[in-house]
């Protein structure tokens, strides 16, 4: 036995020494995978020696990109890495012994991935390029609108034509087409769901945009009477696309649907109103809707800055030609957005020094500062009336940009409309569009436990396919809601749900909130709001926004002097709050104006552990913001109308946040602050009653703030308690 088991070790030894000396060196091809966004795409590395260092070339095969130079290739055992600057990449990893393996990162911006390269070939996804292909017909087309302006479409359909298949269409204007006629675009991937089930696909860059002609105008409003032919809008745009696709595209069943995400979802809300027949289904997702009140570039009249800047420094350059071309991203000059928009002063000073004058919206916008016709008339909402599709609005808890758009886009509709309009919501514990893309396990620190993905998937699928092909499960439930706290997915009748109750969460002397009325005479704190050194909306270093920071810890803000902070007792048992959401403070200021911001935060047991292994963060005392929302002052009264504040004066200030549906456990606390700035988020009020797109650096101003919590003074958060 000894004998025999010393042979066999003989012989695997020399197996490994054979193959070890045969494989080592980098040079050869090394074949790996990543993962993104739901989407497997390939990449291949192939490593030459060159003199005393080594050369490469890369292919990313499903991009349809192949024999690409790197700009450079590093290698000194086990360390190896290679750049492309073109692509702005770089990956660096580490080699194993055998050299049979390459574990590490590819960084590309702020995307972090990681890839694990072999030396096996590794075979397409079912739903690459290359499969896609085996399935789908493509072909790009103009489409003729009334007054003669033509649309770039394309258009994917399935080989199959021994039956009639449905439309999927989704207008964008976010360049469908950028790798040309031979490609196919990142949604037939995105979507291969609708692949499998051989709908045909058909995008469209919508007027002025991209390889579309035309004059762009950003959420272009609704021409309610349209008297001449050249009185177009994103209504007519729609109509006119439906019916030439109809007409055209060969082996459709006569049924179409619209979807898409954000400014796309906006496309979509176009196309419920004075839809074409044809029009059966349409599904809004994170809907920009109302750019003054609550979406993207402005919420309760505060500038939403940070996005705003990084959105029209690239999306808001003006196409003057058709091209397949965008424009490259703001590079910041320094890895800190908080210290970068500080240094930039009073707001009026970005445009002539990034911008110059040919972001017209932005022009725009800053030539209404006030709630006027220019930002009403930008507003669909109104228009939701007769609507004939089945809608299903979609959107995130925690979407940084566009979730007032899909809570009122479905509240819309269903006031606006007869009891038997098909009208649905689904809320998921979403970022900005996370629900389109791979899982949806986590935000940030906050786990789920699964994925919440999986069952909104299908709950999409089936919308389509039961209005589009007649073959998906009748009872969609009208509110498809997922709770947060409790981590569960739940269904309403109704939203927000009927069995609720209105209650009032009081501040309190000494930083407490109860559900009791304070019986205090005078009661408030006092602290001093300065602009110059704002409240951040988060703890990290960064430049462009992150998505995290909506289940962010609120410790960092928590501690500074000028965060107010009000917090329950330990709770004895579970508080579930579905619904609205209402501040009720009052106020007084040294200034003439004031911002304020309130957070709905939950706050974590001190034994609290992490509900991920790999989860380094002390979640132990954690603060998650559940909601928080910004409130300029000066509009307490109107948005139409501003009115200063007179100092010293108490005044209340009363504003609707966005609603929630999250459970705050026994043993945890239910927080509420308040601050005043909110930076880089949200712009700087200057403390002072002026036009702030047009204020200079001299009129930013110290103030002193009283949050009042007394009997004649109770400020408070009026919550909606699910019973």
């Amino acid at each position: 036995m000894k004998l025999r088991t010393k042979v066999l070790f003989t012989t695997a030894m020399v197996i490994l020494f054979f193959c070890n000396t045969f494989a080592q060196s980098i040079e050869g091809d090394w074949f790996g995978k990543a993962n993104i966004q739901g989407i497997e795409l390939r990449l291949a590395v192939h490593v030459k020696s060159a003199g005393q260092g080594y050369t490469s070339t890369w292919d990313s095969p499903d991009q349809g990109a192949f024999g690409i130079p790197s700009t450079t290739t590093t290698f000194s055992f086990p360390s190896f890495s290679f750049t492309h600057a073109g692509a702005g990449f770089k990956y660096a990893g580490t080699v194993n012994p055998a050299y049979t393996e390459i574990t590490g990162n590819l960084e590309q911006g702020g995307l972090k991935l990681n890839i694990t390269f072999g030396r096996k070939p590794i075979e397409a996804a079912p739903n690459s390029p290359d499969a896609l292909k085996q399935k789908y017909d493509k072909q790009e087309v103009y489409i003729t609108m009334r007054d003669g302006v033509r649309l770039f479409t394309s258009v994917y359909t399935p080989k199959n034509s021994s039956v009639n298949h449905p439309i999927l269409l989704n207008r964008t204007p976010y360049n469908i087409e950028p790798g040309g006629v031979s490609n196919f675009n990142f949604f037939m991937q995105l979507y291969s769901r609708y692949v499998e089930e051989e709908y045909i696909m058909v995008y469209q860059d919508v007027r002025g945009k991209y390889m579309s002609e035309g004059i762009y105008e950003d959420i272009r409003p609704v021409i309610p009477v349209k008297s001449k032919t050249n009185d177009i809008d994103e209504t007519t745009d729609t109509w006119d696309t439906v019916d030439w696709l109809v007409k055209n595209v060969s082996n459709n069943n006569g049924k179409v649907g619209i979807f898409g995400i954000s400014y796309p979802g906006f496309y979509s809300t176009m196309g419920i109103i004075n839809a074409h027949p044809a029009v059966k289904a349409v599904s809004p997702q994170a809907p920009v809707t109302a750019w003054f009140i609550g979406d993207d570039f402005h919420h309760n009249g505060a500038f939403f800055l940070q996005d705003c800047f990084n959105f029209y420094y690239s999306n808001g350059q003006p196409h003057r030609t058709p091209t397949r071309q965008g424009h490259p991203a703001f590079r910041y000059p320094v890895p800190d957005n908080y210290d970068f928009f500080l240094s930039l002063g009073a707001i009026k000073n970005i445009a002539p020094k990034y911008l110059g004058d040919s972001i017209k919206f932005w022009n725009d916008a800053f030539s209404h500062p006030d709630y006027d016709d220019f930002w009403k008339a930008r507003d669909p909402r109104q228009y939701l009336k007769n609507v004939t599709p089945a809608v299903m609005t979609v959107g995130g808890w925690f979407d940084a940009e566009d979730l007032f758009g899909a809570l009122n886009t479905y509240e819309a509709i269903e006031k606006q409309n007869p009891p038997e309009t098909k009208n649905f919501l689904v809320m998921g514990p979403w970022s900005h569009g996370q629900w389109a893309f791979g899982e949806a396990n986590n935000l940030g620190n906050i786990y789920w436990g699964f994925d919440a993905n999986k069952k909104y998937v299908l709950e999409e699928e089936n919308f389509f396919n039961l209005y589009l092909k007649g073959t998906g499960n009748q009872a969609l439930p009208e509110a498809l809601i997922f709770v947060t706290g409790s981590n569960e997915w739940r269904e309403f009748s109704a939203w927000p749900p009927e069995n609720r109750v209105e209650k009032n969460l009081y501040f309190q002397s000494g930083e407490a909130a109860s559900f009791q009325a304070p019986v205090t005479k005078i009661s408030y704190d006092e602290y001093i709001s300065d602009p110059s050194n704002p409240v951040p909306y988060t703890e990290d270093v960064h430049t462009n926004r992150t998505e995290a920071y909506m289940t962010d810890d609120q410790r960092f803000a928590s501690r500074r002097p000028d965060v107010m902070v009000y917090q329950t007792d330990i709770l004895t048992e579970d508080i579930t709050l579905a619904g609205p959401l209402n501040a009720d403070l009052f106020v007084s200021t040294t200034g003439t104006d004031a911002d304020f911001v309130v957070k709905l935060i939950d706050v974590f047991p001190p034994d609290a552990k992490a509900d991920d292994p790999d989860l380094k963060y002390p979640m132990g005392g954690y603060q998650m913001i559940v909601r928080g929302e910004v409130f300029r002052g000066k509009y307490r009264k109107s948005f139409e109308k501003p009115e200063p504040f007179i100092p010293g004066q108490v005044t209340e200030v009363k504003y609707e946040i966005p609603d929630v549906a999250h459970t705050f456990k026994k043993g945890h606390r239910i927080m509420v602050q308040v601050q005043n700035s909110w930076f880089p988020l949200v712009d700087r009020n200057p403390q002072k009653f002026v036009d702030i797109y047009k204020c200079s650096d001299s009129d930013f101003q110290k103030a002193t703030q009283r949050i009042y919590h007394d009997a004649k003074y109770p400020s408070h958060l009026k919550v909606s308690v699910l019973q």
